[in-house]
């Protein structure tokens, strides 16, 4: 029986290896994903936009929300909450789709020599291609109403580097888990959903009561989401220590989702 390398040298010597198949898989990925409409990957631009005017119409003038320790700028509330959004969206896109990576791709375990490993990659270059489509559609909607952004806009890259590898290694298990447990498609969606109102994206941290405040920095998606916020909006990168343990942190779960998926790919097979 073959051996698949579980070190987490092979983890990265992976991708660079097949970098080229990953780049072509990313590039049907978002061609099939709007073939045959008439706007094709226009609506990759206008999806975001469309909901940063829901988001700035729901709360600025319908609840009159204001974030704490902001302006009363209606446009505020709906800025700073899709910052935090985009690294939600990121996440969410790449988990939920996750279980059933293999399942979809019975022919590349089945009938040849296919590198599995790659199947995250493809989802998270995708996921990265929109992200970064709606962090153009931010920075245009943020110049027209406060002008230039802060410098501090060219840390949002170095921001998300600890959530790919956190996306990757919940990836890699969830994939390689869907094969053996089916339900578990069903469930992720529903803790995504959950996951979604357990972040600080509708509100900050800081506004919870001391008790749950502690609570919230369990999740992993908490010194994302702020950070995001702090560089794209606030000009200020103001959570380095809570970055760098998450970044730490990010590199052994990348690495224990993929001892996983390289362990238990060997009945890939046999189950499907």
């Amino acid at each position: 029986m073959r051996h698949f390398s579980a070190s987490p040298r092979e983890m990265v010597a992976s991708l660079w290896r097949h970098r080229s198949l990953v780049g072509l898989m990313i590039q049907r990925e978002i061609v099939g994903r709007y073939r045959g409409s008439y706007l094709g990957i226009l609506w990759s631009f206008f999806h975001p936009l469309l909901m940063l005017l829901i988001y700035t119409f729901v709360f600025s003038v319908v609840f009159k929300a204001r974030w704490a320790g902001g302006s009363d700028s209606k446009s505020e509330f709906a800025l700073v909450l899709f910052a935090g959004l985009m690294v939600f969206n990121l996440f969410a896109e790449c988990v939920n789709r996750a279980p059933g990576l293999v399942i979809a791709n019975v022919n590349y375990v089945k009938k040849v020599v296919f590198p599995l490993e790659v199947l995250p990659w493809v989802v998270l270059g995708s996921a990265l291609i929109h992200a970064a489509i709606s962090l153009v559609v931010w920075l245009g909607v943020y110049s027209v109403f406060f002008g230039w952004p802060p410098v501090t806009v060219f840390l949002a890259p170095i921001v998300l580097i600890p959530l790919v590898f956190f996306v990757m290694g919940v990836s890699w298990f969830f994939s390689a888990l869907g094969v053996y447990l089916r339900d578990i498609s069903q469930m992720i969606g529903i803790l995504t959903t959950v996951l979604m109102f357990l972040s600080p994206i509708f509100y900050p941290a800081s506004s919870l009561p001391e008790n749950f405040r502690v609570l919230i920095y369990f999740n992993p998606l908490t010194p994302e989401i702020e950070t995001m916020r702090d560089v794209l909006y606030w000009g200020r990168f103001s959570h380095p220590v809570a970055w760098a343990s998450f970044f730490f942190v990010s590199v052994i779960v990348a690495w224990l989702g993929f001892a996983w998926f390289q362990k238990t790919r060997k009945g890939f097979a046999d189950v499907l």
